[in-house]
């Protein structure tokens, strides 16, 4: 054999191995990466969203303690929908932060009683825009300008347009107070009076009803107090008569006016 191995130049297999064949090679395990290189769950999640900020509040437009007209409107409004009986006055107080918190609880929103963005926009859409009369239906109104009628002497200067009497002298105006008058059917008669009989107590025979400070002017039609226009307002009318509600105001007039001044009642 060693002559045949010598003559061939084959080299002698030791091993068993097939002839033809290499010896198999072992390969070296793969290595494992160290803990510390797995990715965490952590990594691996979503970022976290940022929690919303709150919806800010809504802004409060009229609280108590406010005047003006904005404030006559959401009263006005209010009395359409059964919240506030008072007419306007143009000044937030009890009775309609009381109406307020009727109206925001009855629909589901904060019990304030101011009057926010919100409450408003909701009360809008419940309510039409009230007339002239209703946002002063407690008066407050400003009087018209004299008639020129009215600037010289004693004057009871009576507007139909402001409905406001101003008692006058020479031109100046001593005092004003909110008046009513006649109906359609039972106007309140226009043009130049004069005053020609008082009664403090008096009671008309022809409706039965008390006309206190009256003052008369044109037939059975006077001046004087009446508790009716105080408790209505303008949502009624006299029966020809000019109604005054503020009873100390016609009582001060009703001690400073005489006979024969002179009554303008004009638009």
């Amino acid at each position: 054999m060693a002559a045949l191995a010598a003559v061939s130049g084959c080299t002698v297999q030791v091993t068993g191995t097939a002839p033809g064949k290499a010896p198999a090679r072992t390969s070296p395990a793969p290595s494992r990466a160290p803990d510390d290189a797995k990715p965490s769950a952590k990594s691996s999640a979503e970022p976290t969203k940022p929690a919303e900020p709150p919806a800010p509040a809504p802004e409060v437009l009229w609280s108590r303690g406010d005047r003006g007209k904005d404030v006559r409107e959401l009263q006005a409004r209010l009395r359409q929908v059964l919240w506030l009986f008072e007419g306007p006055t143009g000044t937030y107080d009890t009775p309609t932060v009381t109406a307020v918190k009727g109206f925001q609880g009855k629909r589901g929103l904060p019990q304030t009683g101011k009057t926010d963005s919100v409450t408003w926009q909701r009360l809008l859409k419940m309510t039409r825009e009230p007339g002239k009369w209703e946002l002063y239906a407690s008066g407050g109104q400003p009087a018209a300008k004299p008639d020129p009628r009215c600037m010289t002497g004693r004057v009871l200067c009576v507007s139909k347009t402001s409905r406001t009497l101003r008692w006058m002298i020479d031109g100046r105006t001593v005092s004003t107070m909110d008046v009513r008058f006649g109906s359609q059917y039972t106007p309140t008669r226009e043009g130049v009076f004069s005053v020609y009989f008082k009664s403090r107590h008096h009671v008309s025979t022809l409706y039965d009803s008390p006309m206190p400070y009256a003052m008369f002017f044109s037939g059975g039609q006077a001046v004087h107090y009446s508790s009716d226009f105080a408790a209505t307002g303008y949502y009624g009318a006299s029966h020809g008569c000019v109604n005054v509600r503020d009873e100390g105001k016609i009582a001060a007039l009703f001690s400073q006016v005489r006979n024969g001044d002179k009554v303008v009642v004009y638009w």
